[in-house]
């Protein structure tokens, strides 16, 4: 069955101006729920939108997925009143309903990951259901607006341990077989299945507070789920690692930037004793390039704005995992990574909000050694799987 991803974003957002592309942990909203679509059993993911910057980030920073489509959507389905599903009938017709189970993520919804996509799935490919969604179980007691209860009797409640409580939708995955849809035009119809997610996933997006809840949900289940394992590869970022961050820029443009040497030494021992380096910036410097040449880096990534998705991608193909890497990073870009790999490194004058979620904030400063104390500390700490 050809199993198709729709991710639909507009480009207005009233509660939130600019809510899909606000970036959360360093990451653009809206790549949190891409990324786990990417490595999950979906066939094609497509991301539907009236937004011409997200269609050219996504062109320009997921070719490394084969699976990652984008559309263009009519300024008709992109207004305050349009339904989702009118979204969904006209996405469907413009791949010529070329699907058999069509599945709609939410951006919104940054806590989705690919167990839930791939359960949701599951239930319409192997289980015969029509459509699955994705609940949430709440133990919240309901009333109605005419001041009655509707899920407990307030003469006899029921203890939390004793009370089912209620599913809710928390409106982050849905699916549907391609005859269903065709049928009710509804995102859900038919026999329905249902999957539960965690509690934390049904907190909903719509103010500043709720992107701070969400963010630390988000932060906290990441460094939660790090394993430690001997380290194999050491992942830097360059402007603010390797360099102080500063640049000399004349009229034809980047002219210098500075290098420590002690950080390349430690880096060739570094790589005699096994620890594969990488070199993972946004920019695109032609000076960098030659400093990584010149390093004898063979993987050395340039322009890489995901460095979260992009780092999981790269350590598929390695057929290695998160805790065998170490991160060194010092801005908002590197925060996903920070908060996911074996061990995280921040400079001494990294950013506040790097330090606050780094494993170790180093005693020396970017350009001033700060590599080659991470070396050494690798080193040290590997002695102990020999």
């Amino acid at each position: 069955m050809k199993k198709i991803g729709l991710i639909p974003l507009r480009k207005n957002s009233k509660g939130i101006p600019g809510k899909n592309k606000k970036k959360m942990l360093g990451r653009p909203l809206f790549s949190w729920v891409l990324s786990e679509a990417i490595f999950s059993n979906l066939d094609e993911i497509y991301v539907f939108t009236d937004d011409t910057e997200i269609i050219h980030y996504i062109e320009k920073e997921y070719h490394w997925s084969s699976k990652v489509k984008v559309l263009l959507r009519s300024d008709e389905n992109a207004t305050d009143t349009a339904s989702t599903e009118s979204v969904m009938n006209e996405f469907t017709k413009l791949i010529a309903h070329d699907y058999d189970v069509l599945c709609l993520l939410q951006a919104t919804s940054p806590l989705t990951q690919r167990a839930a996509i791939n359960t949701v799935l599951a239930k319409v490919e192997q289980e015969a259901y029509d459509a699955a969604l994705t609940v949430v179980k709440t133990h919240r007691f309901i009333w109605d607006a005419s001041g009655k209860p509707k899920n407990y009797d307030i003469y006899n409640r029921p203890r939390r341990q004793d009370f089912e409580g209620l599913l809710v939708e928390n409106g982050a995955v849905y699916a549907t077989t391609k005859a269903a849809f065709a049928h009710s035009k509804n995102r859900i119809s038919g026999k329905i299945g249902l999957v539960e997610m965690g509690e934390e996933s049904y907190t909903e997006i719509d103010s500043t507070s709720d992107w701070e809840i969400v963010t630390h949900l988000l932060a906290h289940r990441l460094q939660k789920s790090k394993m430690h394992d001997k380290i194999s590869y050491l992942v830097l970022d360059v402007d603010g690692v390797f360099t102080n961050g500063g640049v000399y820029y004349g009229a034809d443009g980047e002219l210098m930037k500075y290098f420590d040497m002690r950080d390349g030494m430690g880096l060739e021992i570094i790589r005699q004793n096994q620890v594969e380096v990488v070199i993972m910036t946004s920019e695109n410097s032609e000076l960098v390039k030659t400093r990584m040449k010149k390093l004898q880096i063979e993987h050395c990534f340039m322009g890489v704005k995901d460095k979260y998705s992009f780092l999981e991608q790269f350590l598929k193909n390695e057929g290695a995992s998160y805790s065998q890497v170490a991160y060194v990073g010092d801005d908002v870009n590197d925060l996903a990574n920070i908060c996911s790999v074996g061990w995280s490194f921040c400079p001494a004058n990294g950013t506040e909000i790097v330090k606050q979620h780094a494993d170790y904030v180093l005693t020396q400063a970017s350009a001033q050694g700060a590599i080659r104390e991470v070396c050494e500390r690798i080193m040290k700490y590997n002695l102990r799987y020999s």
